[in-house]
């Protein structure tokens, strides 16, 4: 697996301090996140996953713990837009250029409008993916914010 994506091209032009951790990534788990969280031993609430979505028909990313829902109509306030809708992976995959279950708020190929779950805000670092399947990066959450010009809004259920 390569460790070097442009998830962590992105982080390193940046100038932000990040470790990685790897991870046999199964492809048919129920919870991708969840089964990161577990495999590479870290509580669910420090893994945060990406997720593509919609606010009024123009692309966001939605960064939250692994083991919480997003709200669309938290998510719609967060950016102030009426309604969001998830994106179809297909269109998520396009859209950022990676893959899902390897998708990074860092290094997509059209950066969009991103959120963090503020919660994330609590904890000295967390794990968001690396940009390829089975990769992670633990960072601090206000570098990932600084970095991404992302917003940290409460967004879950």
């Amino acid at each position: 697996m390569a460790k070097t994506t442009r998830a962590t091209q992105f982080l390193d032009k940046a100038g932000v301090a990040y470790t990685t951790a790897t991870y046999d990534y199964d492809p048919n788990a129920e919870r991708i996140g969840l089964q990161a969280a577990e495999a590479i031993g870290e509580h669910p609430s420090r893994v945060l996953k990406t997720l593509m979505a919609e606010l009024d028909g123009k692309p966001v990313c939605v960064v939250v713990p692994s083991d919480r829902e997003v709200s669309m109509k938290k998510l719609a306030s967060a950016f102030g837009g009426k309604s969001a809708a998830m994106m179809k992976p297909a269109n998520a995959e396009k859209l950022t250029g990676f893959v899902v279950g390897g998708i990074s708020p860092f290094g997509q190929k059209k950066q969009v409008p991103t959120a963090i779950e503020i919660t994330a805000m609590d904890e000295a670092l967390v794990y968001m993916n690396g940009g390829q399947r089975g990769l992670q990066v633990r960072l601090s959450p206000k570098d990932a914010i600084a970095a991404l010009g992302a917003i940290a809004a409460p967004l879950v259920a």
